[in-house]
Parts: structure tokens; sequence; C-alpha cells
């Protein structure tokens, strides 16, 4: 650390340090700014030096170290104030306040001691002219905290009553003050009313709208707005989560967290903060945080994960179990010495509350993914629970249970299987039929999968003794067909052939009836079709393709024919209906005809609604919605997959649920309804995730979400999400286009929330992967947009050699307005530096030629009009960046002469504009008054004044709602006034 020698040195050293990031390293610096300034022997130093010590306190986690200095200076004040200057003494006073409220949230202070505070505070105030609005705030907040009600209205109301000025906290935190208090009183609606004027960014400071963000989530859940409360904590979540000294807002976060569902993300968030566990310079903060803390931790056992690890304190390895009273016991510790102090019981009648408070969502998706670090936030099998008291009611017989199993199967009732097997459960040990143990056995079998082959064989055999030839074939049916599952397809086709023959001999002789002859059939019919897809153009046991598909087909057509017909009010005959009409569709696919295909795929599904079969049309409606796509119909894409989702029901597994919405939002986003889409990519990353498909599915969901996001302007949500779905994407999965569109996406939005330095960064990843495509148009773009970013970081020598890049690549791609657009950015750039006019004069000459260059050669028409637009906008610039580069102390002759230069330029400009007719009037007009602003600088008043008026002209018959004609109205009318002015002045001193 260089010595500080000057007071202009240590007023450097302190706005630097006031740009460092939030934490000890900052105060450290600050102590040893005071100790310099001590040294310097100039007391405004010594005031100054106490202030910035006082401010990175105040934004830290050892806000207990603010009084010492605070002390100090009013000790200073009292014995010398005119050692301070207005700008020290008005900083004395705005600290009063937190002085107030950091004695509030120490407990070791006696209230006693607060309340002398608030006199001294109130009377100083006075005695400065300050009105008592500051006071009755500080007020409000000593009795709310102590739970004294009346009192705290009776200065809630006296604080709003009182006039605004300089000593008033800036609207925002006013507004989140007052809004807190109604959310205390029970007045969520009312909260957020007041909150609006801070979310929609009409009000806002170094600490918000990141409150109210975080105080809007539980409201909004109670009041079940999901979307807002999801988009709150996103967006706020990213605003806090740098800021070591907002503790209380990112324990609002963990309990977004705990009563959402999220208990993953918030162990997360836990595990990015360990210092929060143990910083004890707020204990009010650290109060709430441990508070959150038992609540997520209390969450976790009851999901019946209490034994799992968790982020906690660092001196040991913790359970959630552990954990759990860990922080209980210190958040209700840290209660009962505020409330000691207060005297009354509130703090520990609010920490309760607080921490037993219970889900208010189930499960919110958010879009981000939230178990990268492991840890598991959704057991695994599911919770103990309380055994339930002995039922009165007697339970069900085996009868009872037979009759409802068999009632589920002939309507083929999705959880069918689950009460087979509720019957072989009930009937262990019990004496029973043939028939009865064949359909027990026979439904176990389907059960098991592919591995059910010998327990099908063996329901066969109890069949035949049942006295059921037909069901015995239908068994061997599905015994073959098993076997081509595990992609024994042969054999199977060897298998079905008997059952095959022996079935239609039997329903000849009238020996079994269609429901069994179409089973076999169809068995039969599925076994052929599995042929079809694991055939190429190869040979298939010595079958040829054509051989194979008509073979298939003509299977499929036998079972057509026997059912149609038949069918009646028998759902399993519809059903065979239904899906010989979808296997005539995949076959249409292999022969190429998509459109019959889509036909059939839609008639299959119509077919399982209409037969009270809803969920098994999901397949097919979205095969449908694939074909439709394919097609170019993204009308009946978008339907099918509305359909899908809605026949699937509760009955849709995860994968395909997230599937299903994963289709419909690219569908959505591809017709420009990104509102929709996004919702549809948020339920398909949620189910990916309950997958357990987030690093596959799932994070192309998140990757096309954050695009969505970032369409509608919700910056700080999209970043989140694409953040989230970066280190998932990978080259060989999904390809390094999603990368780096991922990357492209991320550095917009970053630019758009103001970081630019990281929108440089993913801009410069992205275009370094780009760089080596084929096509460089992306790699150009992205470098350009990296420059931008650079600049705009204050980077500007990386800056110039970025856009020096992008150039380049313009250039090799014949693109001569990005070329343009480079040169004169890093003429602007060049501005900046240390005798850099020459070199910016030069760019910009450069860009004019390039351009003027390629305008003479232009073909088109098209190609025309677009460059001499360049042109226009290229002299323009010329002109304004040659009057700004007249040097303040620069001789008269020689900045007049540069507004000659500057002047011939805009001249220059509105030439070329007026060439291109009414589609430049805008641009056109706007040249005329730079120009007449430059004519009025070089003392040509007629000039300037003939210029606006001509353009006052221009716009004489113009609508009222053209704004642009409104803004050249309004500077030409201001030009007048001026020039005006300036010569009435001027005649004055005549």
């Amino acid at each position: 650390m260089s010595e500080i020698t000057d007071f202009d040195a240590l007023r450097r050293a302190m706005a630097e340090n006031s740009e460092q990031p939030e934490g000890p390293a900052r105060n450290a610096r600050a102590e040893q700014l005071l100790a310099q300034a001590e040294k310097l022997n100039v007391p405004l130093a010594v005031i100054e030096a106490l202030g910035h010590q006082l401010k990175v306190y105040n934004y830290s986690s050892e806000k207990d170290k603010m009084f010492v200095p605070f002390a100090r200076l009013l000790r200073m004040w009292d014995e010398h104030p005119e050692d301070f200057d207005e700008y020290e003494t008005l900083s004395l006073h705005w600290v009063f306040k937190w002085m107030s409220a950091g004695m509030l949230d120490q407990p070791h202070v006696p209230l006693a001691s607060i309340e002398k505070w608030l006199g001294e505070m109130e009377h100083r105030y006075r005695l400065a002219g300050h009105s008592e609005r500051a006071v009755r705030s500080a007020e409000f907040s000593v009795a709310a905290h102590v739970g004294d009600v009346d009192r705290a209205e009776r200065a809630y109301a006296a604080w709003l009553a009182a006039d605004r000025d300089g000593m008033a906290d800036c609207h925002a935190c006013e507004l989140h003050g007052q809004g807190w208090w109604q959310v205390e009183r029970g007045r969520d609606a009312v909260a957020l009313q007041l909150w609006a004027p801070v979310l929609e960014g009409e009000f806002a400071c170094a600490h918000e709208p990141h409150t109210v963000l975080a105080s809007s989530l539980s409201p909004l859940l109670r009041l079940g707005r999901l979307d807002e409360a999801r988009a709150h904590h996103l967006r706020g979540f990213r605003l806090v989560r740098a800021m070591e000294s907002m503790r209380g807002a990112y324990a609002d976060h963990v309990e977004f967290c705990a009563l959402t569902g999220n208990e993953a993300r918030g162990l997360e968030l836990l595990a990015e903060r360990p210092a929060y566990f143990t910083d004890t310079g707020h204990p009010r903060s650290r109060m709430d945080f441990m508070s959150v803390v038992a609540l997520l931790m209390d969450r976790l056992t009851e999901l019946g994960l209490g034994d799992q690890g968790v982020p906690g304190p660092a001196d040991r390895s913790w359970t959630a179990r552990e954990l759990a009273a860990h922080a209980r016991g210190e958040a209700l510790a840290l209660a009962a010495r505020f409330d000691v102090r207060n005297g009354t019981a509130h703090v520990t009648e609010r920490v309760r509350a607080r921490m037993e408070q219970r889900p208010l969502v189930e499960r919110l998706a958010l879009g981000v993914r939230s178990d990268r670090l492991g840890y598991t936030a959704r057991p695994v099998t599911p919770a103990p629970v309380t055994p339930a008291p002995a039922s009165t009611a007697q339970e069900p017989d085996l009868a009872a249970l037979l009759a409802e199993a068999r009632r589920l199967s002939d309507t083929l009732r999705p959880n069918a299987v689950e009460a087979w097997a509720a019957v072989a459960r009930a009937a262990e040990g019990a004496e029973l039929d043939a028939r009865d143990r064949a359909e027990i056995v026979d439904h176990e079998a389907m059960d098991l999968g592919p591995a059910g082959a010998e327990l099908f064989e063996a329901a066969a055999d109890l069949y035949v003794a049942a006295g059921d030839p037909g069901e015995a074939l239908a068994a061997r049916a599905r015994a073959a067909y098993v076997r081509a599952l595990a992609g024994r397809v042969d054999e199977a086709v060897e298998a079905v052939a008997g059952p095959y023959d022996e079935v239609l001999a039997l329903y000849a002789e009238d020996g079994t009836g269609v429901r069994q002859t179409a089973s076999v059939l169809m068995g039969r019919a599925r076994i052929l079709m599995r042929r079809v897809h694991e055939a190429d153009d190869a040979t298939v046991a010595g079958a040829s393709q054509e051989t194979v598909l008509a073979e298939a087909e003509a299977a499929v057509r036998e079972v057509l024919a026997l059912v149609e017909g038949h069918s009646g009010d028998d759902v399993r005959l519809a059903s065979r209906a239904a899906e010989s009409r979808a296997m005539l569709a995949e076959l249409a696919v292999h022969h190429g005809d998509v459109e019959k295909a889509a036909v059939l795929f839609a008639r299959a599904a119509t077919a399982y609604v209409e037969a009270g079969l809803p969920w098994f049309a999901v397949e097919y409606e979205a095969r449908l919605a694939g074909l439709a796509q394919h097609l170019g119909d993204t009308t009946e894409a978008e339907r099918a997959l509305r359909s899908a989702l809605e026949h699937g029901g509760p009955h849709l597994e995860a994968t395909g649920r997230a599937q299903l919405h994963l289709q419909l939002a690219e569908v959505l986003g591809g017709r420009g309804q990104s509102g929709e889409a996004a919702e549809h990519a948020l339920e398909a990353a949620h189910w990916a995730d309950e997958a357990g498909e987030g690093p596959t599915f799932g994070v192309w969901a998140r990757h096309l979400l954050g695009g969505f996001l970032l369409r509608q302007g919700r910056w700080a949500e999209a970043a989140e999400v694409l953040e989230s779905a970066l280190p998932d994407l990978s080259a060989e999965t999904h390809g390094d286009g999603a990368i780096v569109q991922t990357q492209w996406w991320l550095g917009d939005c970053l630019s758009e929330l103001g970081e630019h330095r990281a929108s440089a960064e993913r801009r410069l990843q992205a275009a370094e992967i780009a760089r080596h495509w084929p096509e460089q148009h992306d790699h150009a773009t992205l470098a350009h947009l990296a420059a931008e970013s650079l600049g705009h970081a204050g980077m500007p020598a990386e800056a110039d050699q970025a856009y020096a890049r992008a150039g380049e690549l313009w250039r090799s791609l014949g693109n001569v307005h990005g070329l343009v657009r480079s040169l004169r950015a890093r003429a602007w750039l060049a501005l900046r530096t240390d005798d850099g006019t020459k070199a910016a004069r030069e760019l910009m000459a450069a860009a004019v030629h390039e351009c003027a260059g390629a305008l003479s050669t232009a073909g088109d028409e098209e190609s025309r009009q677009r460059l001499t637009a360049e042109l226009g906008h290229t002299h323009r610039q010329f002109g304004d960046l040659l009057a700004r580069s007249s040097a303040e102390d620069a001789e008269d002759g020689s900045i007049r002469a540069t507004f000659e230069d500057a002047l011939t330029e805009v001249e220059e400009a509105i030439s070329v504009f007026a060439s291109l007719g009414a589609d430049a009037r805008h641009a056109r007009t706007g040249a005329e008054l730079a120009a007449g602003w430059l004519a009025a600088d070089l003392g040509r008043t007629t000039e300037a004044a003939a210029r606006a008026r001509a353009v006052l002209e221009e716009y004489v018959d113009a609508a009222e709602d053209d704004e642009g004609a409104g803004e050249r109205q309004a500077e030409a009318e201001q030009m007048l006034r001026v020039v005006r002015e300036g010569q009435e002045a001027q005649e004055e001193g005549c």
C-alpha cells in the first residue's frame, strides 16, 4: 500500500475503496486510510476518512463497529463545527439514522439509551432546520421492533405526515419500510401496492429494489401470485448474492425456497454464504438468518432427510437434523436477548412463528437447476409416516379385490397392474382356483416387462388348466412379445407363429372369442413392428426391407379386420383398433408418406379418446405433433401437444410430461408466443429435473427458457436461468451452437443489467467457439458485441482491440456496414484517450472512405439505399466527433477551425440524407439541427435561426402522435429561443 501524502490522494484512495466489494477487506482498508488521514494534519481529511469508515461498516457484516467513529465525529462537530464543510455537515446528520437503526439491531444497547438517542436526534435535527420526518421514521422502527403497535401506528402516521427533506430516506427505502409494516399488520396486497414504484424501477438506491424484492416473496406466495414470486426470487437473489451486508434479504430468499418445495436450492444458497452462520457484527440479521435455516432444516427432516449432510458453520460437518437444533437454539437465544433488552416477548414470538411456517406451495418450478452440489431435497423413498390408527372399517376381502382388479383390467385403467399386485398380496396362503391364479401370474408378468416371459408361460399353463385355451395362447403371445422387447426379435417371431396358427383354428371352431384371438394377433403384429424398427436397408433374418414392411402391414390389417365391427362397448377391442391405426401410421412413416401418417395418428388418438382411454392417445398425439411440425403445420402441432398434455393428465410420467412441455415450448416460441412458451419451458425444466434428466433435456429446456425470458426483456431472470444451464451444456450432447447461443443470450442479459465486464467475458467466450466455424458472421458479430461491452466496462484498449478484430472479420465477409461501424466505434474510443484526436479523425475518415467506396460499386437499389443511409450517419458522427474533440483550453482560432470542419461534415450528412427522401426525414432534420447549433457556436445566428425555422416548416403538418416530429420541433424552438436571447444580450451590450 502506497503512502498517502496529500488530501487529493486520500480522496482518490477512498473513492477506489468505495468501489470494492463489501466485506472485511474493504473495512480494513478504510481503517488504514483513517490512520493515514490523521498524519496529514488536516481536520477535514480526518472527518472524511471517518465518514468513509462509517459507510463501509454500515454496508458490511461489521455494523457494530459504526458507533466508535460516529462518536468521534460527533465530538469533533461539537468542538469544532467550522472544520466540517457543507457536505460533511449533511453527512453527519444523515448518519444519525444509521446509528438509531444500528443501536436497535444490537441487543446489548439498552432501550433507554436508544430512546435517549431518539431525543438527541430530534433535538439536533431541529437545530439544523431539518424536518422531523426521519425522526418519526426512526421512532416507528423502535416501536415496531418492541411490539408497541399503538405507538408504531402513531409514529407511522407522523412519519408520513411530515415534510420530506434532505434528511428523509430515499423514496425507495421509505416505501420499503411502509410496505413492511403493512405486511406485519396482515395487509399483503396493500404492501405490494406501496412497493410497486420500487419494483417497477421508478425509485431505486444502493439497496433497493433488493430488499423490496426479498420482502415481497412471502406476501406474493400468500396471495397466490406465484409467477411474480418466482420472478422476484430470481431477479432479487441476483442483486443480493454478492452483497455481504444483505443477510436479512438473503434469509428471505432461503425462506422462499423452504416454503415452495425448493429445498435443494435453499441448501445451495446456504453453501454460498458460510460466513452468514457465524458473523456476529449484526445480531438482528443473524437471528433472521438462523430462523430460516431452522425452517429449512425442519422441512428436510420432515421429508425424511434429517440425516443428510447439509452446509452449516465451518467448524464441523452437519446433518439437517443437527443443524435444525443448532439454528433454532441460536435464533431463540438471540431473540431472548432482544426481548430482555426490550422488556417484551415480541421478538421471540415472531421468530417462533417464522420457524413454524408451513409450505405455501408444494413445489414451485423456478427454471434453475438446484442439485448440482449434490444435495438431495426430495426423498428417494417415501418418508416415514406415523402409522394411522387402526381402522374399524372392514378391509376389502379377496373376492372384492379380485372383482375390482378384473374391472380395472377389462376397462384398461392405468392402475390395473397395481390392483392385481394387491390381489397377489391378499391371496398369499389362500386357496385359489386355476383361473384366479392364472390372472394373478399373468399380471405379475406384465409388471416385469421384458423379464416376464417365463411367468407368461406359467400363466398360459394355468389358463389351460382353467379350461381357457384361447387366453393361454394370448399369454404365450405376450411371452413372445416381451422377448422382442428384450431385443430377441427373431426368436419372438418364431415363438408367436404357433399361438397364431392355433388361435385362428380355435376361433374358426368357436373355441375362443374375438378378444383372445385379437390379443394373439396383436401380439404377432407388435413383434413384426419391432422387426420393422430394427430393420435397415440390409436384410433381417433373410427377409428384405420390403418384405418386413409388407408382413408387418398385413399383420396389422388382419387385427383391424378382426376387431372392426365387433368392438361395440368393448374397450379392449376398441383399443386394438386404435393401436392398429397407429401401427399403420408408423408404417406410413417408414414408407415416407408423412401426410398419411399424420392422418392415421390423428385417427388413432381420436379412437382412444372416444373409447374413454385418453391416456393411450398421448403417445400418438406427440408423434402427430412432430409430423405436423415437419409439415410446417404449427397450428396442428400446437393442438396435438395441448391435447396430449390434457389427455395424459395425472397418468403422465415425469419424463413424458417434460418432453411434451418442451415440444410445446418450441412450437410456441417458433410462433413468437414467448410468454406462454416460457411457461412451458419452465414446466419442461421442472419435470426433467423430477425425472432425473436435468443434465440432458432439462438443460435444453433451461436454454430455451432463458431465450424466451430474454425476448420479454426479463433480463435478470433470463440471466439466472442461462447461468444455471451453462454448466450442463456440452458440445457432444447439445452441439457447440447451443453453447454459443446461451453465452450470447447471457451476454445480452448482462449488458442490459449493466454488468458490462461479465457481458464481455461471455461474448468473448462465445466468439472463441464461433472462431472455428466455417461461416464467420457469428464470430464477427460476437467480437463486435464484446467490444461494445469492453467499452462500457471502461476498458478502452481492450475494446479497441476487439473492434479491430471485428473490423477485420467484417472486411473478410464483405460486410461494409459492420466494418464502418467498427471504425466509428474505434474513433469514439480514441477520442477518450490522451492525444487521441488525430487517431479519432483518421478512423472516422476511414469509415467515410469505406462507406463511400462501397456505395460507388453497389449494384441493387436496396443495397444503395442502405449504404447511403450508413454514409449519412457516418458523416453526422464525424461532425459530432469533431465538435467534441475541441479542447477547452485550445486557442480560439483552433476551436473555430474545428467547428468549421464539424459543420462541413454535418452539412454533408444533410445532403446525403436528403437524397433518401422521406425515409430519412428524421435523420436529415436531426442533422439540420446539429448544423444549426454549430452555426450558433460560430456566431452565425442568422444561419442557425434559418435552420431551426426550416425544421419547424418540415413538420408543420406532422401528426400529434409522431414522437420524432415532436422532439425535432421542441429542439428547433429551443434553438430559436437561444439565438434570440443571444441576440438580445448582444444588443444590450452594445
